[in-house]
């Protein structure tokens, strides 16, 4: 089945499958964002991933507590989008030598992220219910609503002042 790791028969394997993609994720996130903050020269966007961090941690504290509940242990399946992501971040940071632009390219990294967490946590929370799993839509809800938060800070950072200074 392509990226697949084994067949998906069911909702409940697709389910756990796209589980185990998004704890993969995080877990990859957690290694990106140190780069990032020390990247970032911006105080506030430095900071902003520093947070983040702190989220993001939580985040598979939460994954791992649905799959405490589905009575598996926590493990992830390699997720070519997210590694792609972050490729493609690190790839574009090599190449920015101004500063100013860096902090642009590395807010629309890390957006592509969110938008990214944002589509597999709802899927998830609508998965969850739909099948019946009400008991694993709260912690699933808490980590979609931290990503839609730190996507609409970074909005407002970049708004409100690094795409200026990064056009000048």
């Amino acid at each position: 089945m392509g990226i697949f790791t084994h067949d998906i028969k069911t909702m409940d394997d697709l389910f756990v499958h796209t589980l185990q993609d998004i704890y993969y994720a995080e877990n990859q996130i957690t290694k990106a964002l140190p780069k990032m903050a020390q990247q970032a020269s911006n105080p506030m966007l430095k900071q902003g991933f520093e947070k983040h961090l702190r989220e993001t941690e939580n985040h598979i504290r939460n994954l791992e507590e649905v799959f405490q509940k589905l009575g598996m242990e926590p493990k992830g399946v390699e997720c070519p989008a997210i590694d792609g992501i972050i490729k493609e971040s690190n790839e574009v940071a090599s190449e920015v030598a101004d500063k100013d632009v860096l902090d642009a390219a590395l807010i629309a990294a890390a957006q592509a992220v969110e938008h990214y967490e944002i589509t597999r946590y709802g899927t998830l929370v609508t998965w969850a219910r739909e099948l019946g799993r009400n008991e694993l839509v709260a912690p699933l809800e808490r980590n979609l609503a931290d990503e839609k938060a730190t996507d609409q800070h970074l909005t407002e950072l970049a708004e409100s002042r690094i795409n200026r200074a990064a056009a000048h």
